[in-house]
């Protein structure tokens, strides 16, 4: 049934369109990045890095530590993570991390635990022909 103010999953659907056209405009996306990496008894346990596209505007700032990596040939933000990711870890080590610990000792026995995350963090994305920049927003 239609209401008497008009259609509006319509005008949702065009408001969505236009700020998605505008963001292309502007030449850049915002993708939400989060990793989190667990070590047990020194030895690496799990590590796992997310990637989505932000499907609402985020709100801060662009910081001034960016990082610059080569376009992978799939032209996605996440294969061009893939590909140079020893090189984004390093930057989002940089950008401070959550670290939590825990060691127990039991029966001359020392078990330790150590992970490392990430929180999900905005990320203002321009991608032009040869590389991506990425940037965090705050």
């Amino acid at each position: 049934m239609r209401s008497r103010n008009g259609n509006p999953s319509l005008l949702l659907s065009v408001c969505a369109i236009t700020l998605f056209s505008l963001s292309n405009l502007f030449g850049f996306e915002e993708y939400l990045i989060s990793y989190r990496y667990v070590v047990k008894d020194a030895i690496l346990y799990n590590e796992s890095l997310q990637v989505s596209h932000a499907m609402l505007p985020c709100k801060g700032h662009p910081t001034l530590q960016t990082i610059d990596l080569p376009l992978a040939k799939e032209d996605s933000i996440l294969s061009t993570i893939k590909e140079n990711q020893e090189e984004f870890i390093e930057y989002i080590h940089r950008l401070g991390m959550q670290v939590e610990h825990q060691g127990e000792t039991l029966q001359s026995m020392h078990t330790s635990t150590t992970i490392l995350t990430l929180p999900t963090t905005c990320f203002k994305v321009e991608i032009n022909e040869i590389s991506a920049k990425i940037t965090p927003l705050k």
